[in-house]
């Protein structure tokens, strides 16, 4: 695996960047924490446009993971909206870029929730962190080095679009799933991400998930036509690692704060997610049907 304490280097800044104001020089993490960097797999999961899923996928997911024994970290990269905090119910008194404070410790903003996850606000002003220097930076650095003692799979929920923050996560990381729509802006923007990654990536490794879709051949289709596009246009293999189907229980589960794998495991797309962390996992191609109960319930709008 890619060593997680460069990537993470290559996030934060380069050398040679102007001294803090004022302050002492922070040094660069340690060689222990390097090599527990190392063993930590990073997921970004981005979109290229807002409201396709993606953060209500990375909460669940999670949850979904954590059931499989791993230890699991989200940090909200979504940066100034707390969309994490939103689909969890939580508040939280204390952010990412709280850490640049000398008195703030990693274990002050880390958020321990009642489904077994842990979590780090975006919070809100966050989008500022583009104006602090080298070693603001290094010294965030240095206390994010210490999220690998806390976990070993740590999901990044990314902002959308092609932002420079959301690049920087995007890069960062080991692998990336990228959530669209079978809709065409969805798609679009997409492939927007899909040839940035393919320009700037200097390891690839980036995964589709088709949420919303009615039925497994919709999936299927929407995965070949970008497939077809990434392989002719980008030169660059792109897997689809599955499919959430379009389900009224998502919006319910959404409006009540609580985690929809929580909340309603047993409906369709709850399945889905499901079977995603299985296949994160395993790595085994995942099927799951809608079934006759699903297909009522999307007919006639209701859960039970």
């Amino acid at each position: 695996m890619t060593d997680q304490a460069t990537r993470l280097r290559q996030m934060v800044g380069s050398e040679g960047e102007t001294p803090p104001r004022g302050g002492q020089i922070p040094t660069a993490i340690s060689s222990a924490q390097a090599e527990a960097w190392a063993n930590v797999r990073v997921i970004a999961v981005t979109s290229g446009k807002g409201g396709v899923g993606k953060t209500n996928i990375t909460v669940n997911l999670a949850i979904a993971l954590k059931r499989r024994g791993h230890r699991v970290l989200v940090i909200d990269a979504d940066l100034g909206m707390a969309n994490v905090d939103v689909m969890l119910g939580t508040a939280s008194r204390r952010h990412l870029l709280d850490l640049l404070r000398p008195e703030v410790k990693l274990d002050d903003v880390i958020v321990e929730t009642p489904h077994g996850i842990q979590y780090i606000s975006g919070g809100s002003g966050i989008e500022k962190a583009l104006e602090y220097d080298h070693a603001e930076k290094l010294l965030l650095q240095q206390k994010l080095a210490d999220c690998a003692a806390r976990a070993d799979l740590i999901l990044v929920d990314t902002g959308a679009g092609l932002g420079r923050n959301v690049m920087d996560f995007i890069l960062a990381a080991d692998e990336v799933l990228l959530v669209t729509t079978p809709e065409p802006t969805s798609l679009t923007d997409a492939y927007a991400v899909m040839k940035a990654y393919s320009i700037y990536a200097a390891q690839k490794n980036l995964r589709l998930i088709i949420n919303r879709v009615y039925e497994q051949k919709e999936s299927r289709e929407v995965a070949a036509k970008m497939q077809r596009a990434a392989e002719k246009f980008l030169h660059m293999p792109v897997d689809c690692l599955g499919y959430v189907f379009e389900d009224t229980a998502v919006t319910k589960a959404v409006r009540r704060q609580t985690p929809l794998i929580k909340a309603e495991p047993n409906t369709p797309a709850a399945r889905c997610i499901d079977a995603l962390a299985e296949a994160l996992v395993t790595g085994e191609e995942m099927h799951v049907k809608r079934g006759w109960k699903g297909f009522l319930q999307q007919i006639f709008n209701f859960s039970t």
